[in-house]
């Protein structure tokens, strides 16, 4: 019975030992009755319970309910089972080992023994008319922590203790035990008497020798002990009021007591307290009844906070439950009210509603088959469950489907002039760009309307090609939607997943359409040369269909599952290398190639667009700072060199902050110097400022001083100072350089020349490419293009070693596999012209020889080196040096005659930038070369040639060159 039995903490009791005869309408005022007349009996003794009191006379009484009603005398009582042995004749007992709590006089246990032997010893006893034992809690292991809850392994292990360590584990007062009933493994205990164990009989199973512990002896009707029992009788109806366990355990205990007496009153307490085990060993080892008591009293006080913080707990939660439940249960109601008034509908009609009025004005402007879709899902929706997962598909199905701008286009703007002067504003130079985006225009505004087109701007990093994208939308004032497909490796980003699964959701030109809200957007797509590929299919494919102008005009997305027309899209795509993209999809885009910016362009977008754009974002005035012509030319060519102006900007960006430092601390210091000054002058004077900050100290029977000439106004405020104050030279001289500061404050300016560059943006990166004013035998200068632009590039041969048929060409620069063919193709044609030109020379059959091509740590690859290459090896053959200020560039076959190449604005401008000014190209190439534009072209001499014989005449200056005239 009571908590022991009831709680987690010990074990549950078999369901046939307890089981109430009828529940008793008061438990608390029984248990006063009966301490208010320790006299008063309790017949009340029935059902199936089994209870042995210990009145702590010595008397007892063991009760077999349903066969045995309690008598009205203890005398009576205890000659229910006259055969029965007494249990204080009862001096050796077995020891059962208790795990979690020790058992009290008068409570039930159940226990488990695992030891056959042991078990076996308590069924015989029970045969016998013996059922007693001895019931000892164990101590804890030396190191163990009471507070901490053993687990099922140390269970196990308690139940391995036998002979000598379990009885050295054994506390030595425990409770005199009769054994109810045994089931199984299971035995039930019930509490009559304390025992003190005094030796060890028998190790297996356990067997000691005890004595039978009494009370010590107490005075009923001690003040101390009444008032101490009482506050525990007054502590524990607090706990019952709020905990319906306590209340079962009392009830069952008042029922089938007898005698309820202060020793039982502690017992009880103890008993059903929630306090470890070795508090309750100890209030079952006190003998002391009045200790006892208090001990009690200390375990109920303690139960009692505890279960005050159980029902805040409690009462916190109800509270944030029933809050929620209250609004859940208003909103509904709400819902309800306003169905009926009309005021709203379910979630349902509201959603078809909400679709059918999102449609309504596209109408007539959307395709019937879009239509036919729309009020298909729309007659879906309404026969689904609203808690369905289908429902929620159908209906962000419907919510895209008429979301999308069907049949609806933005105005556009045919204003050829317009759009000059907004693509012209935007970006300098460019010509052929904006000449291609003013060819759209004027072919749109002569058909009433424009189609879609699909352009890719090619170029290195930094030249615009994005922001170009943007001017284009201004100047057509159609809406702008960017999204980069760099390193995209995933087909539903571009065509969209399939409705059936989870988090499914239309492709990127989907969601543009919806975010733009028309059907002719500009659309850029960033970065087209870096689709990535992955195991989701290759998105380079997937483009296909969208950039292909026959099949976009019924563009398929996954998700929609409808075709959409794309077809009044005006596709802009931008890459860096356009090798880098598929053949399949560059064939659907027309190439505009931004080659960079030379030196001209690059000073001209460094003054007009950077340099405003960085000066009004630092927020500087144009007053404050001048940035030299040379400085920028200087910072141009040390520093910035690559084709783009990404590092230009990044570089006068770092040029205005710390100009933006130097105002903020100049200012700083000068604020700091006025304020000191001020607050030397005396308060009797008058201080007025005028526009320009300067202090006027006026006196009443003096003449004011402008502050226009600043030595003037520091001579004046110091006689003033001096005679009228008597402020010390030193304090004058202060607010003598205050005046001055003040004065000059608004009109000081940085100055950024070439002088003090370095000061802004560190020392040059770049140097000269070009290392040789004369470049020396054996050394040719070629022209090479990269992703940033395009360089000069030297190659360079030297001989090695000499002797009969060592002839041999050693490779070195990091060259890719291309150049290497290029070297021995060159070193043949070489042999072939010099056998040719000079036959007796045996130079290239007799000599080892090195090459070169400077710059190491870069990888070079490419077919355009092959005639700079044969002119070095001839150069170092026929021991004479090229002609002064000659580049060159272009791939050479076995019979000498010369390929055309790429890259030719990129080299030009290499070559200018090196004050190159003779070029040899290829033939081939006169084409793009006149199409460069006339500042590009302007200065040099280039000669265009289809053999290898033509440069030979040019580069050693044969009398036959006379015959070759440039083409420029």
């Amino acid at each position: 019975m009571l908590k022991l039995i009831a709680s987690s903490r010990i074990h549950r009791l078999h369901p046939t030992v307890l089981r109430p005869a009828h529940d008793s309408a008061s438990p608390l005022l029984r248990v006063l009755s009966s301490l208010g007349g320790l006299s008063r009996r309790n017949t009340d003794v029935g059902g199936r319970y089994f209870f042995c009191s210990d009145s702590g006379d010595g008397s007892d009484q063991v009760v077999d309910a349903g066969v045995k009603a309690a008598e009205e005398s203890q005398s009576k009582a205890s000659a229910i089972v006259p055969t029965y042995p007494r249990p204080e004749d009862y001096l050796t007992v077995l020891a059962l080992p208790l795990i979690h709590r020790p058992l009290f006089p008068g409570f039930y246990m159940p226990i488990f023994v695992k030891d056959p032997k042991l078990l076996a010893a308590l069924q015989e006893s029970r045969e016998r008319q013996a059922p007693y034992a001895g019931a000892f809690l164990l101590k804890d292991e030396p190191e163990a922590d009471p507070s901490v809850v053993s687990g099922s392994d140390t269970d196990k292990n308690v139940y391995d203790l036998k002979g000598k360590e379990l009885f050295n584990r054994l506390h030595e007062v425990g409770t005199l035990a009769q054994i109810s009933s045994i089931h199984g493994d299971q035995v039930i205990l019930i509490g009559h008497r304390r025992l003190r164990i005094t030796e060890m009989v028998s190790e297996d199973p356990l067997t000691v020798k005890v004595d039978h512990l009494k009370d010590k002896t107490y005075n009923k009707d001690d003040d101390i002990i009444k008032a101490t029992s009482f506050e525990v009788i007054s502590t524990l109806r607090d706990v019952l009021k709020t905990s319906s366990l306590w209340r079962d355990h009392v009830q069952t205990y008042t029922k089938h007591i007898g005698d309820f007496t202060y020793p039982r009153l502690a017992d009880f307490g103890a008993a059903i307290s929630g306090a470890n085990k070795l508090q309750c060993q100890q209030v079952l080892e006190e003998l002391d009844v009045y200790k006892r008591l208090k001990l009690t009293l200390e375990l109920v006080k303690k139960e009692m906070e505890i279960s005050k913080i159980q029902e805040s707990i409690a009462k916190a939660i109800e509270e944030k439950i029933s809050g929620e439940q209250r609004r859940y249960l208003l909103n509904e109601q709400l819902k309800a009210i306003k169905k009926e008034l009309g005021l709203e509908t379910d979630d349902k009609t509201a959603l078809t509603g909400k679709f059918r009025e999102r449609i309504e004005p596209k109408r007539e402007k959307c395709p019937p088959h879009i239509l036919q879709v729309i009020d298909e899902e729309l007659a879906k929706l309404q026969l689904l469950e609203a808690s369905s997962s289908e429902f929620s598909v159908t209906r962000n199905y419907l919510d895209w489907l008429t979301a999308l701008p069907w049949g609806e286009y933005s105005d556009e703007n045919f204003d050829v002039t317009r759009a000059q002067k907004i693509l012209d504003d935007d970006h300098y130079g460019l010509t052929d760009v904006k000449e291609r985006i003013l060819e759209f225009i004027a072919v749109g505004k002569l058909r009433g309307t424009s189609q879609g087109k699909i352009i890719c701007l090619s170029g290195p990093p930094g030249v615009g090609k994005t922001s170009i994208g943007r001017s284009i939308a201004r100047a057509l004032n159609r809406k702008f939607f960017r999204f980069s497909v760099g390193g995209l490796a995933d087909v539903a980003e571009i065509k969209g997943h399939r409705r059936t699964y989870i988090g499914a959701m239309p492709g990127k030109m989907v969601q543009c359409l919806k975010n733009v809200g028309t059907a002719n957007p500009l659309v850029l797509i960033d970065e087209i040369d870096k689709l990535g590929r992955g195991h989701a299919g290759d998105p380079a494919s997937a483009l296909l269909e969208l950039l292909d102008p026959e099949q976009n005009a019924n563009f398929l997305d996954h998700y929609l599952d409808v075709p959409i027309d794309l077809s009044k899209v005006l596709f802009v795509c931008t890459a860096n290398v356009v090798e880098m993209i598929p053949n399949p999809l560059l064939d659907r885009m027309e190439v505009v190639a931004i080659a960079g910016y030379i030196t001209d362009e690059k000073m001209h977008i460094a003054r007009d667009y950077l340099e405003k754009t960085t000066r009004e974002a630092c927020g500087i005035k144009s007053e404050q700072v001048e940035v030299t012509d040379a400085a920028l030319l200087s910072l141009i060519e040390n520093y910035c060199r690559e084709a783009g102006v990404r590092n230009l900007q990044k570089h006068i960006e770092k040029i205005y902050r710390k100009i933006a430092l130097q105002l903020v601390r100049q200012g700083e210091t000068i604020d700091a110097t006025i304020r000191s000054a001020q607050s030397m002058e005396p308060m009797k004077d008058k201080v007025d400022s005028d526009e320009l900050g300067v202090d006027t100290v006026q006196k009443e029977n003096s003449e004011s001083v402008e502050g226009s000439d600043t030595e003037k106004v520091g001579e004046t405020c110091d006689e003033v100072d001096m005679v009228q104050t008597g402020l010390s030279s030193e304090q004058s001289q202060s607010l003598e350089v205050a005046k001055e500061s003040e004065e000059d404050k608004e009109i000081e300016k940085v100055l950024v020349d070439q002088s003090n560059l370095t000061d802004f943006v560190g020392k040059p990166v770049f140097h000269a490419d070009r290392i040789y004013d004369q470049t020396p035998i054996g050394v040719v200068m070629g022209l090479a293009w990269t992703s940033m632009g395009g360089s000069t590039l030297y190659i360079e041969t030297t001989f090695v070693e000499e002797g009969e048929g060592k002839g041999a060409l050693q490779l070195t620069g990091q060259l890719g596999d291309v150049m290497k063919e290029s070297a021995q193709i060159a070193h043949t044609v070489a042999r072939a012209i010099l056998l040719e030109k000079e036959p007796e020379n045996r130079f290239f059959a007799n000599s080892k020889l090195h090459l070169h091509v400077p710059v190491g740590a870069t990888p070079k690859d490419g077919p355009s080196a092959g005639c700079t290459m044969t002119t070095s090896l001839l150069s170092l053959a026929m021991k004479k040096p090229v002609k002064k200020d000659l580049a060159m560039t272009g791939e050479v076959t076995l019979t000498g005659k010369i390929l055309p190449i790429g890259g030719v604005k990129e080299k030009t401008i290499a070559a200018r930038r090196s004050e190159v000014k003779t070029i040899i190209f290829p033939s081939a190439n006169r084409r793009d070369f006149d199409e460069l534009a006339p500042n590009v072209k302007e200065g040099l001499d280039v000669h265009f040639v289809d053999d290898y014989m033509q440069i030979f005449n040019l580069a050693f200056g044969d009398e036959q060159s006379q015959d070759i005239k440039p083409r420029v």
